[in-house]
């Protein structure tokens, strides 16, 4: 454990020193909340009878607040993170870990840390946001959102770890992070509303791995219960993505 509380000091320290990276980072968030609320979150959820009921009954920053925390950790962890790891990985750095005597384990964990703790400050910002200036309603159960968003933020950052295990260059692994991130932007609740979607596109997104994640923190967000079906799905997730990162991992 000492080793990975070092390591990870050592990357935040590093990341902390590219004023520029750490700017785009944390204004993420606020960039997804301020233009998709903008075109999908300002409609409240009644209308005249007969009409289709959209966001489950609730409004629309309601629903689209817990997604949101769910598209601002993806973006790190599907796009920064992978990209990361195959620049150490391309430039060496991973080798000298390996010489130094370091653990496989130590490097996942310590890239693990540091994307769920700048994330969780950039999602924070953007809760503190969305309840200041979209109307959201604060969550139904802060204890169980908390847990969701724990469960949630270590699933998504775990198939970000895998895709820098997998993919080759840097580049490939940001072109994959991104086509994932606006994929799941479009079919798992983060955009159009899922009623409106194409019988295609919904079940897409049913099978989608980032919609039982979505759904895992807004059943807490909305009535204050657990969703333990998407939780459990989205635990699966996690643990089979860091399974097949840790077997796949390779110094060079």
């Amino acid at each position: 454990m000492s080793r990975i509380r070092a390591l990870s000091r050592t990357e935040l320290r590093l990341f902390l020193r590219e004023p520029v990276t750490v700017l785009f980072t944390l204004a993420l968030p606020l960039m997804v909340l301020y233009v998709l609320n903008g075109v999908f979150g300002r409609e409240p959820a009644g209308g005249d009878p007969g009409d289709l009921v959209v966001y489950r009954g609730f409004d629309a920053p309601d629903w689209y607040t817990p997604a949101y925390v769910a598209m601002a950790v993806a973006g790190f962890a599907l796009i920064a993170l992978p990209a990361h790891l195959v620049e150490y990985h391309e430039s060496g750095v991973l080798r000298r870990f390996q010489a130094s005597g370091l653990p496989k384990g130590t490097v996942l964990l310590s890239q693990a840390a540091v994307a769920m703790t700048v994330a969780t400050v950039g999602c924070g910002l953007l809760v503190a946001a969305a309840l200041a200036f979209t109307g959201a309603s604060a969550p139904s159960d802060l204890g169980r959102f908390l847990a969701a968003y724990l469960v949630s933020a270590a699933a998504i950052t775990a198939v970000g770890l895998l895709l820098g295990v997998l993919l080759p260059t840097a580049r490939a692994a940001q072109s994959v992070g991104l086509l994932a991130w606006f994929v799941s932007l479009f079919v798992s609740g983060g955009g159009p509303p899922p009623e409106v979607l194409p019988e295609g596109l919904r079940t897409v997104g049913d099978w989608w791995p980032l919609t039982p994640v979505i759904r895992t923190l807004q059943e807490p967000w909305l009535t204050g219960e657990w969703a333990t079906r998407d939780s459990l799905v989205t635990i699966g997730i996690g643990v089979v993505a860091i399974a097949v990162a840790w077997r796949a991992y390779r110094w060079d």
